[in-house]
């Protein structure tokens, strides 16, 4: 990705320049839901005494809405780890459940499925899982008579009237102070790239009087008096505006009609978008903006047609939303993306402290590896494989292994843990990489904690991709262990079946 090459930069609001202070905010959409649960659809009066933890959850996990299940799997589609509200599942019975199915593979793209993508659906994922512990533990009919996908969708239903009835917003709006974080980076940022020749635009779904409220606290790093709210000094840092966008949907549907938004009052003005600029012939879409650069709805060929761009490839779209910011305009429009993901922070620092666990974990499975080939030297040169004198070897070998395996199960508990004493690595599912990875690495073609590092890069900037290896690869550039030399330190001495304080 050569920042030289790109044109425009656009931006996501919430959780991309707009950062919330955690848990206060998913506190205004778990409070808000659970009284509208109980005060509009009649669950029991216990919801209300439901506490939030944002702290159980990770993103990148899956829930099994038709069980009642939470799972984390790896890029295979395996599920690795999984939880039944707060209770773990039995290895056996998660195999049972999800990979054992007579002749069937799940895909997890079925409807009961549904991805954890955002910091936001923590909030979806703690009030559900309490909510399917409470049915559990029994002596509530109502809940009795609905199934755990009815539970869920009304959970969702509740959060997303929390964004629309103005719950979580308008208490944001009276004060941003308690809520936003403030980010000191975003103007020089904003205006490094606009000097250097790029374009830049802001695309969220949140309406126009939060956004409002929302940049101008950004911009000024205070709650500000009416007057000078109107101003919107922020817009400067923009060529273009759209609020209320409806992602993914303005990634994907051309006909959607587009909105000329009146800054003074929020009120809507129609306009024929693509027709105008038209138009309005030479230089169209310059004069567009100068009537107002502030929109509603629409679509990307609007998007495109006002920004004066011909490729994909030449926009850089920076959001927090791995489906809807990244997935979308990546693999629909060919954008570049950039992914917010503030977690990655906590899993460097907590990473590099644990890589000498991490050597010792991977030393000790190469040397699983070695036993194993070995195990097969052994049974491939024997005249007589039957003999008592093969036979100790190979079972000095399967009980050194045994002990290794033990070993290493321990110290994977421990690393697993550093990161999240639940979950584990956001990145990984075992020794594999978890399904968010895969996702990230297949389509962000950059991220990282926080929108304003890209304030850190030039256009003269380039981004390369690290070297790629498949197995056999990294079997010719890895090396052996530092246990085993020859075949005599293998099992001569009977090394590893006396000692395992590996």
């Amino acid at each position: 990705l050569r920042m030289g090459g790109l044109k425009a930069i656009g931006f996501d609001m919430d959780y991309t320049l707009a950062q919330y202070e955690q848990p206060a905010f998913d506190k205004l959409a778990f409070d808000g839901a659970k009284e509208k649960l109980v005060n509009a659809l009649g669950y029991p009066e216990e919801v209300l005494d439901f506490e939030y933890d944002h702290k159980f959850w990770v993103r990148g996990l899956i829930i099994d809405t038709l069980r009642g299940n939470f799972l984390k799997i790896d890029r295979h589609k395996y599920v690795r780890l999984a939880y039944h509200g707060f209770t773990p599942i039995s290895s056996e019975l998660r195999k049972h459940l999800y990979s054992r199915t007579f002749n069937v593979v799940p895909s997890f793209t079925e409807r009961h499925f549904v991805n954890m993508d955002t910091v936001f659906q923590h909030v979806d994922a703690h009030l559900f899982a309490l909510l399917v512990d409470l049915k559990d533990k029994g002596g509530h009919e109502f809940l009795d008579l609905k199934t755990y996908d009815e539970i869920y969708r009304q959970v969702r239903e509740c959060i997303d009237l929390c964004h629309r009835d103005g719950v979580i917003k308008d208490e944001a709006a009276l004060n941003p102070e308690k809520y936003i974080v403030p980010d000191p980076d975003m103007i020089p940022m904003l205006q490094q790239m606009r000097e250097s020749g790029v374009k830049t635009f802001l695309l969220t779904n949140s309406y126009w009087e939060y956004t409002s409220v929302a940049m101008n606290f950004l911009y000024h790093g205070r709650k500000v008096d009416e007057q000078t709210m109107k101003k919107n000094e922020w817009m400067d840092l923009f060529d273009v505006v759209v609020v209320g966008s409806c992602k993914p949907a303005y990634l994907l549907d051309s006909y959607l009609s587009l909105f000329r938004v009146r800054p003074e009052d929020g009120s809507l003005l129609n306009t024929d978008g693509l027709f105008e600029i038209e138009a309005l012939g030479k230089n169209g879409a310059q004069k567009f903006l100068e009537q107002g650069k502030v929109f509603q709805g629409g679509n990307y060929q609007h998007l495109t047609k006002m920004l004066e761009i011909d490729a994909g490839e030449e926009i850089l779209y920076v959001g927090d939303h791995l489906y809807s910011d990244v997935l979308r305009s990546k693999r629909t429009l060919g954008w570049r993306s950039c992914f917010i993901v503030p977690e990655i922070a906590d899993e460097m620092k907590v990473f590099r402290e644990q890589l000498p666990l991490r050597k010792q974990i991977a030393d000790l499975r190469t040397l699983r590896d070695e036993l194993s080939l070995y195990g097969d030297s052994v049974r491939r040169n024997a005249e007589d494989p039957t003999t008592e004198a093969v036979q100790t070897k190979l079972r000095q070998i399967d009980e050194d292994d045994e002990k290794i395996k033990t070993k290493l199960i321990g110290l994977a508990e421990r690393y697993h843990a550093a990161f999240h004493p639940v979950w584990g690595q956001m990145f990984h599912a075992g020794y594999q990489d978890s399904r968010f990875a895969y996702f990230v690495q297949n389509y962000a073609c950059l991220y990282t904690s926080k929108a304003t590092n890209l304030g850190l890069a030039t256009t003269f900037r380039s981004f390369r991709t690290s070297g790629e290896m498949l197995p056999h690869d990294k079997l010719l550039a890895g090396r052996g262990t530092d246990f085993v030399v020859g075949e005599e330190d293998f099992l001569g001495a009977g090394l590893l079946a006396e000692d395992v304080s590996l």
